[in-house]
């Protein structure tokens, strides 16, 4: 779906998974440290929103979801995930209830999917699952921010912000009081700095909760019965995840940036070294410079110098060893 807010001035239409918001609207600089200093909000209307109403909401879910779910308490936000049998991650959604109805919000175009998996599941459940991507979109807004909520349908109070699920055909209107636009771009690179992971840029088939630092946000590990649970008990106690998330500050020499899926190697092995991973996303940061996100091997020293792609690059450790 197609914002209306690319229609503001300056906006320049995002690609790839994002398209249907704005990348930027003309200075991305300007729109991260807006951003930093709580000021404006990010369009993130192209993204999927799903509601579950009934009694049974929670204690569903609950059954399904990674996350302790079951005793929720209402405008307590929280992310969970649904995993392969294999433990897996295949999907992960951003949750609040609101004492009637739970609101999460998904990854562009992912909806569909986890919908059939819930409907799959319903059984006796008093339980109803909608798409209302169509009716609701949803807009962030940074920490600090002094903008009212009002008239949104639920908000997700984070440390980094709140998450506003406003009605669709109010969104230009709606959003006209919060201050300047800042475009994904701006929401990205700080989403970079502060490690958060995303569904299909951190991950891949094969990636379990453990190696993108999920355990900490979207996982509980005291509960059961969920599918995947076995994988998460069984590395979480036994053993260590194969691969780990890392923190990339990248030479600013390079004009580019690592694409997504750029293979790193070692910098003591060179240009034709084997890949020790890859890298899941990279941004420009208004202070840090040119920074990535990177799945390496897990017995990759925390110390050594990377190659992403071409570009020379240290290491923060996300996930320990």
């Amino acid at each position: 779906m197609k914002s209306p807010l690319l229609a503001l001035p300056g906006a320049v239409p995002a690609e790839g998974a994002d398209e249907g918001v704005a990348a930027h609207y003309g200075n991305i600089f300007r729109e991260q440290r807006e951003l930093a200093e709580g000021r404006g909000f990010v369009d993130l209307s192209h993204r999927g929103v799903v509601t579950v109403t009934g009694d049974d909401r929670l204690a569903w879910l609950h059954l399904l979801l990674t996350q302790h779910v079951s005793e929720l308490p209402p405008q307590q936000a929280t992310e969970a995930l649904v995993l392969s049998p294999n433990g897996h991650v295949e999907h992960a959604l951003y949750l609040v209830d609101d004492g009637t109805t739970t609101w999460a919000h998904v990854e562009p175009g992912t909806q569909q999917a986890l919908i059939g998996y819930l409907e799959s599941m319903k059984f006796f459940y008093r339980v109803e699952v909608t798409d209302a991507s169509a009716d609701f979109a949803l807009v962030h807004l940074p920490a600090g921010s002094t903008a009212s909520a009002d008239g949104a349908a639920a908000v997700r109070e984070l440390p980094y912000g709140r998450d506003l699920f406003l009605p669709r055909a109010e969104l230009a209107g709606r959003t006209a009081g919060y201050g300047p636009a800042a475009g994904i771009w701006a929401y990205e690179a700080l989403r970079v700095e502060g490690h958060r992971p995303r569904l299909g840029f951190e991950t891949d088939h094969r990636t379990i909760p453990h190696e993108v630092d999920w355990l900490d946000s979207a996982v509980h590990l005291q509960k059961g019965c969920y599918r995947g649970q076995e994988t998460v008990a069984r590395v979480h106690n036994l053993g260590r995840p194969p691969r780990r998330l890392v923190f990339l500050h990248l030479d600013g020499t390079e004009e580019k940036l690592p694409a997504h899926g750029a293979e790193v190697r070692l910098a003591t092995d060179g240009g034709e070294g084997r890949p020790v991973g890859f890298v899941t996303s990279s941004a420009r940061h208004h202070e840090l410079g040119p920074i990535a996100l990177a799945l390496v091997k897990r017995n990759v020293p925390v110390d050594a110098v990377l190659l992403a792609g071409t570009v020379p690059a240290s290491q923060d450790v996300v996930v320990p060893q």
